[in-house]
């Protein structure tokens, strides 16, 4: 079953303690977020303005005991549309997601050949669908066994560290 529109929002907002996202590419091309990345590469700063929907829900869902949290797999250096991103989880991380790094430059990616998904209490899964470039496709329900993602989950909080520690090195 693919998830669009209310029902992508109602999959969120039906979860009773934890939505946990797996990133894996350098690019996700959102139509919606063209404008804010042009401003971005121009000198623009990312204000909590800009992040202020995502950051609303994510605070009304750790106010209400439910936790939201990402590891994003990411190599050196960090394509432009990262270093945007990465403007957005200082906000999200202050909105109270868990955002977690997990750097595979030097090393093995531990989870090369997983595809992006979300997962929600652990036992609702939606694998994200993307082209090539980064642009969604779909979001389908994955109909499966959640153990595979409980591992990669498992997996990516291991070998990730959190935002903050990652991004020190950028700001010195």
């Amino acid at each position: 079953m693919l998830l669009a529109g209310d029902d992508w929002r109602r999959t969120f907002d039906g979860m009773e303690q934890e939505a946990w996202r797996l990133e894996t590419l350098p690019v996700y091309r959102v139509p919606q977020e063209e404008e804010a990345i042009s401003r971005f590469l121009a000198g623009e700063s990312v204000t909590r303005d800009t992040t202020q929907p995502w950051f609303d829900r994510v605070k009304a869902y750790v106010a209400g005991g439910r936790s939201v949290g990402r590891v994003h797999i990411v190599t050196q250096p960090l394509s432009d549309y990262l270093r945007f991103e990465f403007e957005h989880y200082r906000h999200n991380v202050e909105a109270g997601e868990a955002v977690r790094i997990l750097d595979v430059t030097n090393r093995t990616n531990p989870l090369a050949g997983v595809q992006d998904f979300w997962m929600f209490d652990r036992s609702q899964i939606v694998l994200m669908h993307y082209e090539q470039d980064g642009t969604q496709i779909s979001r389908e329900v994955y109909e499966g066994a959640p153990e595979p993602f409980r591992e990669y989950q498992g997996i990516a909080l291991a070998e990730s560290v959190p935002f903050e520690e990652y991004v020190k090195g950028f700001d010195s």
